[in-house]
């Protein structure tokens, strides 16, 4: 089956960081952090005036963190977090809520991921922020920390190497959006390079909407069963690119990325215990405010954390965390695509 790479203005269109409203039509914005460009955005684009305040709050604990230590940093990088997210939520005019929507406890009296319980409240910042994606949340929405941290795909690899749990995150190259020739159809593919991955037993993990494409031979490509329409009229370009976005938000429940000097994609594998069906900047905010709680008001339960096995997983939880997720949410606000400079795209 013969197809082309879909194109607007001149370039291909890969899958975007931004998940529920990214501009595919602007070229990526290189930059060495993104929070002089999201200022920017904000004074030019948005008629929300609290927006700026709470972005520039975010930036003020996001440097503060930058100077504590791991038994402290929890506290301000959370507060980063929830200023950040008030941001996004004020670009999108939705009224935010005055409790921060999470709570936390110690189910047992040892110090264990596992006993540390993380809930979902369904009113809250983190409420809308779930809302805002899709996702519900209910009165029984708890997870363990230990979970919630199987669910983040940029600390997996430590994850996996502190504790033996089945890989979660299957490496993926060059995911991009076709279209067939001769034909409206459209929809996502990628590659799987790692020779780990090139096997039946990888096709059987993945999410039911993906299969193997086999009419390509010479490489280990999969692609998403679901299509949708893409039309060559002159006029059709904005229905097209509103089709796209629509297609977009589902592509992205299963599709991943980790932020770094390329752009390393991921698809969260099925069929195995303790998923997590939700965003990865969803169950980051909750994580970065369960260990604010513990630094706030049991430092001493921290510290038993940092003393155990699982010490070099939460430390690079709390180093990776900022930048990720400010990344994520930089796109979220402003529809763009955010790379360090030096990255040359064609």
């Amino acid at each position: 089956m013969g197809f082309k790479s879909l194109i607007v203005n001149g370039k291909q269109i890969p899958v975007h960081k931004a998940r529920m409203n990214p501009d595919f039509t602007s070229r990526t914005v290189l930059a060495e952090d993104t929070w002089e460009y999201v200022e920017m955005w904000l004074k030019r684009n948005s008629t929300a005036k609290d927006a700026l305040v709470y972005w520039n709050q975010a930036q003020e604990f996001y440097k503060a963190t930058k100077l504590l230590p791991k038994t402290a940093s929890p506290l301000t990088a959370y507060y980063c977090f929830l200023n950040a997210v008030k941001t996004l939520l004020s670009v999108n005019n939705i009224e935010i809520a005055s409790r921060h929507g999470v709570s936390g406890e110690q189910a047992k009296n040892y110090t264990s991921l596992e006993n540390e319980k993380v809930k979902f409240q369904t009113h809250g910042v983190l409420a809308q922020y779930c809302d805002y994606y899709g996702e519900t949340v209910n009165t029984t929405t708890i997870y363990s920390l230990k979970d919630l941290l199987y669910n983040l795909p940029f600390i997996h690899r430590a994850y996996t190497l502190t504790f033996d749990q089945p890989e979660l995150f299957i490496p993926i190259s060059g995911p991009i959006y076709v279209k067939k020739t001769a034909s409206k159809e459209a929809w996502v593919m990628a590659d799987i390079n790692d020779r780990r991955f090139q096997n039946k037993k990888t096709l059987d993990k993945l999410p039911t909407t993906f299969e193997q494409d086999l009419g390509i031979t010479n490489k280990f490509t999969i692609r998403r069963k679901n299509r949708f329409e893409w039309r060559s009229g002159k006029g059709d370009k904005t229905n097209n690119i509103n089709r796209l976005k629509g297609y977009h938000k589902s592509v992205r429940k299963d599709i991943f990325y980790i932020y770094g000097s390329t752009k390393l994609w991921y698809i969260k594998r099925k069929g195995v215990k303790n998923i997590i069906s939700r965003e990865p900047s969803t169950l980051t905010f909750a994580v970065m405010h369960k260990l604010s709680e513990m630094s706030r008001y049991t430092p001493l339960v921290l510290a038993k954390h940092f003393d155990s096995r699982h010490n070099w997983l939460l430390s690079e939880f709390i180093n990776t965390s900022l930048v990720q997720f400010i990344d994520e949410i930089s796109s979220e606000i402003t529809g763009k695509e955010f790379m360090p400079p030096g990255i040359r795209f064609k």
